[in-house]
């Protein structure tokens, strides 16, 4: 590992979580390697990465098994907490020794509740009692619905991954719903030291819809900047946030700071450097999760980049470039968000199909 690129990004600050999780993952070893080999120091999950991990129904089989006749939604819940929990098992000294800074494993409440408050909040505690491990995060969109929710839950004196940010707006809201939450926990006599979290912002995901609108207008030459621009932006936001004497009144309650999250940091676009959304995106207390693609990729051949710290300016300015080329920001974080949400239920159908077909295999 001495000569391994990743090591030198982890020395510069980041947090690498690998976006990926299986039961397979598990029972091999692979995890546990990456671990010891690639600096991996936490993992997230999502409906989609869950749904193609359970349409590999035999690695799930025996525990279908146990759990007979129960429904496929009881059925998803049980697995998936179970892959959960044991990773959160594989992280749990890392979680010791960086104080619940890192050796964090996240699970989702189901998609189809991005736009019900009150159903995402008792689904939150529900999968925090189901998992039953401190270094759970339980991944809370950021849909208008979602906000409060974050708020209830952190309240709660559980840790989140507030994931699906695409814009400088709603992050901040997600930021104002923490520390909301984190003074609700207060108030309710919680131990502030315990309550951790991360904001996801998605970045390839930005890049992908924003160029195809330059291309549209004729813009060619800002394609592949807005994604990073707008990650220089959020940066920005949260050192603003971060040192306001808000957080500082919590700071002195043993507050932790909510950690900015790169997520979609796989590159879609083949015209791009595989490793563009990691070498870009360095800043220390950051956290970057890749799939094992760009992970793989950045081990063999990436570089740190300049640091993102006091960019922001850079990085509206750049964004000022593409929407006087003609692109509607406003639209496109709206577009990404309900595309977001929908490809995640699309995904939960399919985990759903994939259950249900494993269940009638193993149960007849």
């Amino acid at each position: 590992m001495m000569n391994n690129p990743l090591k030198t990004l982890s020395d510069a600050g980041v947090s690498i979580w690998l976006d990926d999780l299986s039961r397979a993952r598990l029972t091999s070893g692979n995890l546990a390697q990456k671990i010891e080999q690639d600096s991996v120091t936490g993992v997230t999950t999502n409906p989609t990465i869950f749904a193609a991990a359970l349409s590999q129904g035999a690695d799930y089989a025996d525990q279908l098994k146990e759990l007979g006749d129960v429904s496929v939604e009881d059925a998803i819940k049980q697995c998936t907490a179970r892959d959960v929990r044991d990773a959160c098992d594989l992280f749990a000294d890392i979680y010791a020794r960086t104080g619940g800074y890192d050796g964090r494993v996240s699970i989702e409440v189901a998609p189809t509740l991005a736009n019900e408050t009150q159903a995402t909040i008792d689904q939150a505690a529900e999968l925090a009692d189901l998992v039953g491990r401190e270094n759970v995060l339980i991944k809370i969109p950021a849909t208008k619905a979602g906000l409060p929710a974050i708020t209830e839950t952190i309240g709660a004196g559980i840790s989140v991954n507030v994931t699906l940010i695409f814009s400088e707006q709603r992050y901040r809201e997600v930021m104002d719903a923490y520390l909301t939450g984190l003074e609700k926990a207060a108030a309710a006599g919680k131990d502030l030291t315990k309550i951790h979290s991360v904001a996801s912002f998605f970045i390839s995901r930005v890049d992908s819809e924003i160029d195809k609108r330059l291309a549209a207008v004729g813009a060619e030459q800002l394609k592949g900047k807005a994604a990073i621009a707008n990650a220089q932006v959020a940066l920005g936001a949260y050192e603003e946030v971060f040192a306001s004497s808000r957080f500082a009144t919590l700071s002195g309650k043993g507050a932790n700071k909510q950690r900015p999250l790169w997520a979609s940091t796989g590159t879609k676009d083949p015209a791009y450097s595989d490793t563009l959304y990691v070498s870009n995106l360095v800043a220390d207390g950051v956290v970057n999760t890749m799939p094992e693609k760009t992970m793989d990729a950045f081990a063999d051949h990436g570089h740190i980049g300049t640091p993102l710290e006091g960019t922001g300016a850079q990085g509206k300015s750049t964004l000022a470039e593409v929407t006087a080329a003609g692109v509607d920001l406003t639209d496109v974080f709206q577009v990404l968000e309900n595309e977001g949400v929908d490809k995640f239920i699309v995904s939960w159908h399919e985990l759903e199909q994939s259950v249900k077909d494993a269940q009638a295999s193993v149960l007849g």
